[in-house]
């Protein structure tokens, strides 16, 4: 446990909680603009998007429906493998308009799953909303692009507000670097 605080004590901090309230406020803004007529389900990606979206839903002034979805790569690692899947949406995505709500837009390979899992379950469109966009060319499927970007970091190993370091953070209240990562 003395190793993660180390983690904590020695991170930059990229985006405070305010910066990030205030990048979740104009989000909210841009998808009411959108989607206000739509009736959308939200899918909340498990563990990752859990914090930010419990910051977007009450933001979010028009009607939907809000579900969750849990698929994972990481497994409590640092670098992500094969697709875990864990739960699938209780509601039903044909015909509606669905927007996956998740932490962050990394490599995208679990975001592309996502995607054509809702698409095969008959969702006339799949919509990304994504707290933090990691910049690098190392893109899944280089086409993909989330719809909401909430901020940009740099390619360097991130976590809190969502996110985790091996297992952790994902309670920090901003989003952090690791040192030398």
């Amino acid at each position: 446990m003395e190793y993660m605080h180390q983690v904590m004590s020695e991170a930059d901090c990229l985006f405070s909680s305010s910066d990030l309230q205030r990048a979740i406020a104009e989000m909210a803004d841009a998808m009411g603009q959108r989607l206000k007529d739509q009736n959308p389900v939200m899918l909340s990606v498990m563990n990752g998007g859990l914090i930010f979206a419990g910051q977007l839903f009450p933001k979010l002034n028009f009607l939907l429906e809000t579900d969750y979805i849990h698929a994972t790569r990481y497994r409590g690692q640092t670098s992500g493998g094969e697709i875990h899947w864990k739960a699938e949406p209780a509601t039903p995505l044909v015909g509606r308009v669905v927007v996956i709500v998740d932490d962050i837009l990394d490599q995208g390979s679990t975001l592309v799953a996502l995607r054509d899992y809702c698409l095969q379950q008959g969702a006339i469109e799949v919509q990304i909303a994504v707290l933090v966009e990691k910049l690098h060319d190392r893109k899944f499927d280089p086409n993909l692009k989330a719809d909401y970007v909430g901020v940009q970091v740099p390619d360097r190993y991130v976590f809190g507000y969502g996110m985790d370091y091996k297992g952790y953070w994902r309670n920090a209240a901003g989003i952090f670097a690791v040192k030398g990562m």
